[in-house]
């Protein structure tokens, strides 16, 4: 019996509750109309540095312009503007016919070196094993019956000849020959090597995963080395470039958080200063300025406007609003503002700028602590209101 009435009375609480929950809040009187306060807000009051919209435009994070490092007609352009391509993939191709020919006649001189090396050696390990010195006109390394007979008579009388001098000047000769022959080498090798550069230079590939943002020539086009190419940027990641006064440089610091407001479409994005560039213009008297862009929200080449706070200028305070609240009779914008007798009147308002997540700043016509219609709907109708100050 107990467990009975204790479960009875679980249920009523919780049945009582459920209908707290769900009763309207408490109305407040507006002559005829109820508002629920759930529609009402209290003006806020927001404090700190002014801010000024500089536009900048939106680019890649990596950009390369591709420029021709060899003479030539442009043989093979892999696509147009828009299309992706991976890393080391090939994206401009010159004709290099005339570079194959260099080429095959470099490595046949290649091939002589080689062959006058083997014979440079073959002459030098005869000259060490059979030295001419020890040859008669005959050959065959045998003296000569002659030079036994006279010579070898005449070398006991005068002194023996220098045949070790000889031997030393005739190996000295087949090392120069070889020497020569490897240089040869070296030279045809050195320039098959050059040729080898060029041939890869005459093809230019993607140095990162990207886009062709821009062609400069065609299929068929004859092109100077410098000459450029393609443009060529790694789109994943886009930054906004913007020129920032000097006087308004000095309070950025990297990392620092700003607003950005997109202008197709008027949102407002955060960005981050991602780079700072260390000298000013000299004509212009700007520092050049870049910020992190989130990805999805922007193309390379729009548009954007980046708030920079102004901290040399005097702080004001301004009220705070949402955009619901503000409605416009016309081209003038007002809000509904609930009055000591509790009924909504329309005054005319002047809004500021855009604070995103849904604010906007009030210049004038409002007071922090007054009590607005969040999102009054057409059937609330009001005469203008002063947009003086209300009575205290």
């Amino acid at each position: 019996m107990k467990k009975t009435i204790l479960v009875t009375l679980s249920a009523f609480g919780f049945a009582l509750f459920s209908l707290m929950q769900q009763a309207p809040a408490q109305p407040v009187a507006a002559g005829t109309k109820l508002i629920s306060a759930g529609d009402i807000y209290t003006v806020q009051q927001a404090s700190g540095a002014p801010t000024v919209a500089l536009g900048g435009t939106v680019m890649p994070y990596k950009e390369v312009t591709l420029a021709a490092q060899t003479p030539g007609r442009v043989k093979f352009i892999a696509g147009i503007e828009g299309d992706s391509f991976k890393s080391e993939e090939l994206l401009v191709a010159i004709d290099d016919t005339e570079l194959l020919a260099k080429r095959s006649a470099a490595a046949a001189q290649y091939s002589s070196a080689q062959s006058q090396l083997r014979n440079a050696g073959v002459q030098y390990s005869r000259e060490l094993w059979s030295p001419k010195s020890n040859q008669g006109p005959g050959g065959m390394g045998l003296p000569n019956l002659f030079d036994q007979m006279f010579n070898g008579k005449m070398e006991d009388f005068m002194g023996d000849r220098d045949r070790d001098a000889e031997r030393a000047a005739d190996l000295f000769a087949s090392s120069t020959q070889i020497e020569q022959a490897r240089n040869s080498l070296m030279q045809a090798s050195a320039e098959i090597q050059a040729i080898d550069a060029k041939l890869r230079d005459a093809r230019s590939q993607a140095p990162f995963d990207g886009v062709i943002m821009k062609k400069f020539v065609e299929v068929g086009d004859t092109v100077q080395p410098g000459q450029p190419l393609l443009m060529y940027a790694d789109v994943t990641y886009l930054q906004i470039e913007v020129d920032v006064p000097s006087q308004l440089s000095k309070g950025l610091n990297r990392g620092m958080m700003l607003d950005a407001e997109m202008d197709i479409d008027g949102r407002v994005i955060p960005t981050r200063v991602a780079q700072i560039y260390p000298m000013a213009d000299t004509q212009r008297h700007t520092v050049k300025v870049k910020f992190d862009l989130p990805q999805g929200f922007s193309s390379p080449g729009m548009y954007v406007k980046v708030r920079v706070p102004d901290f040399q200028a005097p702080s004001r305070a301004s009220p705070v609003i949402p955009k619901s609240a503000v409605r416009y009779n016309g081209s003038l914008p007002g809000a509904y503002v609930i009055n000591e007798t509790g009924e909504p009147q329309l005054r005319l308002i002047r809004v500021g700028e855009d604070l995103g997540s849904g604010y906007i700043s009030v210049l004038s016509g409002l007071q922090p602590g007054e009590r607005i219609l969040l999102n009054p709907n057409s059937a609330i109708t009001s005469g203008w209101a002063s947009s003086g100050a209300p009575k205290q």
